[in-house]
Parts: C-alpha cells; sequence; structure tokens
C-alpha cells in the first residue's frame, strides 16, 4: 500500500480519505456552486458515490499516481475539503489538482497551505523537480491562491475542458523545487525531510485499504 503520512500545517492538515468522509465528499460534488469552477461537471449522487470509491482505491495502486487527500481543521478530525495531487507519468513533474472547501469550513481563507503542503511532500519523498496547477480563466480570485502558494504564472491554454456546455480557458502556474524549498516553512521544511506524522491503514479509523479545481481558499 502507498498511503501519504499526515500532513499538518498551522491552520489545516490533509490525511487520506476514509470510508466515513462519504457524506462530505458527495456534498462537494453534488453541490451546484461548489462545482461551478471544476473539471468535472456537477455529479448526482450515484456517480458521486463511484468517484469516492475510485479514490479511495488510490492507496493501492503501483505505481500511484494519484493523490486525494482531505482536508481538515487542526485538532479536529473532520473532512471540509478536498486537496489532490496528480502525478505525472514522464519526467518529474505533477499537477496539484482537487482544491475544494466546503462553504461552511472553518479553514477558509488557508486553502492555499493544503496546496504548499501536499508540495512538500511532492518536492520532498517523491522526488518531483516541477510542480504546477490550473485554474479557469474566468476563476480569477483564484490568482492569489495560487500566488500564496508559491507557484508563480505561466500561460492559457485555450479551451483545455468542457463543462456545464462549454470550453473553457486555463491559466497555468508552476514551481520548481530549488526555488521554492528555499523559501518553505519549518512545517514544510519538516515534510520536505520526512518528518511528517505516519498514518498506516487501520489508523484513527482509517479502513485496512481529480481535473482543474479551484472552488475553495
Amino acid at each position: 500500500m502507498n498511503h501519504l503520512p499526515e500532513l499538518h500545517g498551522e491552520h489545516l492538515w490533509l490525511r487520506e480519505l476514509r470510508a466515513t468522509d462519504l457524506a462530505p465528499f458527495e456534498r462537494i460534488h453534488t453541490h451546484r456552486v461548489l462545482t461551478r469552477y471544476l473539471g468535472v461537471d456537477r455529479m448526482d449522487a450515484r456517480q458521486a458515490q463511484d468517484a469516492f470509491a475510485q479514490h479511495l482505491a488510490q492507496p493501492y495502486t503501483h505505481p500511484r499516481r494519484k493523490h486525494t487527500l482531505a482536508v481538515c481543521p487542526p485538532g479536529q478530525d473532520v473532512m471540509v475539503g478536498t486537496m489532490g495531487l496528480l502525478v505525472e507519468e514522464y519526467g518529474r513533474n505533477a499537477m496539484l489538482t482537487s482544491l475544494v472547501l466546503l462553504p461552511d469550513a472553518p479553514v477558509r481563507g488557508h486553502g492555499h497551505e493544503a496546496g504548499r503542503l501536499l508540495m512538500a511532500y511532492g518536492f520532498g519523498h517523491l522526488g518531483l523537480h516541477r510542480i504546477w496547477a490550473g485554474h479557469r480563466a474566468d476563476h480569477t480570485r483564484m490568482r492569489e491562491v495560487m500566488l500564496a502558494a508559491g507557484l508563480q504564472p505561466e500561460a492559457t491554454l485555450r479551451e483545455l475542458f468542457h463543462t456545464q456546455g462549454r470550453w473553457h480557458d486555463v491559466t497555468t502556474y508552476a514551481a520548481l523545487a530549488p526555488a521554492w524549498i528555499r523559501r518553505a516553512t519549518p512545517a514544510e521544511q519538516a515534510i520536505l525531510r520526512g518528518a511528517a506524522v505516519p498514518s498506516p491503514a487501520g489508523a484513527s479509523g482509517a479502513p485496512a485499504q481529480s481535473a482543474y479545481v479551484t472552488s475553495g481558499r
């Protein structure tokens, strides 16, 4: 199994998804507003359940390329959003995905920290050299989130994905390991060194066992 450790920051922490996270996951992916800027269309309940099952299976793939984690508030083991990393099949590159926070999440305003925690894991444990991310070009509020995560503007990819009956342009950003690591916080440095908290299967009630997402901040 390829379970990620718990990744702790100042305002939130990340962990693997569990079977008990289905309700908030379904709430996100069937929500009319939260799915507005996603790279996939709004789902019905059955589609969300099928997608959730696929996410739960990620730690069992070899090699593991998809990492979708639950965003939790400090001191609380409750999912209030998602954050993801998709490792590309060539080079040492990956894409940040799946940043969505529930409207009532106490971590709102700190979504960039979820990205930074996963970037520290990617540049550290996974040995990545380049991590990038994108948002729909018309979702301009995400620019400040990308910059706060340490990502720099790169390009606009025209009509990259099709949702809600139309094609959408995507604005992209990227960070390179050497420059990003020099500006890492102490918590991020700990993750880079491999000092994150282990999260083995079965811990804290865990069972023994995605798209350009720009809906949360």
